[in-house]
């Protein structure tokens, strides 16, 4: 069955630092419901991150490199302009809670303002993974606790060497 245009693909947005296993949910779930995911890693120097840019979208590739319908893309600015440019129409955003809600409901009609072509689908993870968030993630592994079972194993790999270097140099 062809999609009606620009429903091929379905955009995935966020800063991803780093993915967690509520993210991978989210991807592999949406991914059932269009024929590709564009998951776009927000570029915003403003912003600090663990993660560089680059290693975000290398890691995410990694994760799903045996997945040719998903694809990891960098971008930056406006979202809608940005899913305007990759011919897309549905951007895909998970709540976990409704505090999430407001937020995101305020993104979604400001993006359909730019762009009304637009079309905003809200997924809820799945149970187990609600409570999860990148900030969480990146806590624990700072404190040197495991993140086992909350992000893939790259991403728990990558955490443990960049909290030991962080250490290493804080200790020299």
């Amino acid at each position: 069955m062809e999609s009606p245009e620009g429903l091929e693909r379905a955009v995935y947005p966020g800063s991803f630092d780093p993915i967690t296993n509520g993210h991978v949910d989210i991807i592999l779930r949406g991914a059932k419901l269009f024929p590709r995911i564009l998951v776009a890693v927000l570029e915003n120097p403003k912003k600090a991150t663990l993660f560089s840019t680059e290693e975000r979208v290398a890691l995410i590739r990694e994760i799903f490199k045996d997945q040719p319908h998903i694809e990891v893309e960098a971008f930056h600015g406006l979202l809608a302009d940005f899913i305007r440019a990759r011919q897309a129409r549905v951007v895909i955003r998970g709540l976990r809670a409704v505090s999430d809600f407001e937020y995101e409901l305020q993104m979604a009609l400001m993006n359909q303002q730019i762009n009304p072509d637009l079309e905003t689908l809200f997924m809820m993870p799945s149970a187990h993974y609600t409570f999860l968030s990148s900030s969480l993630v990146k806590e624990v592994a700072a404190l040197g606790g495991s993140v086992r079972g909350l992000v893939p194993e790259t991403i728990e790999r990558n955490l443990r060497e960049k909290f030991a270097s962080t250490s290493e140099s804080s200790s020299l």
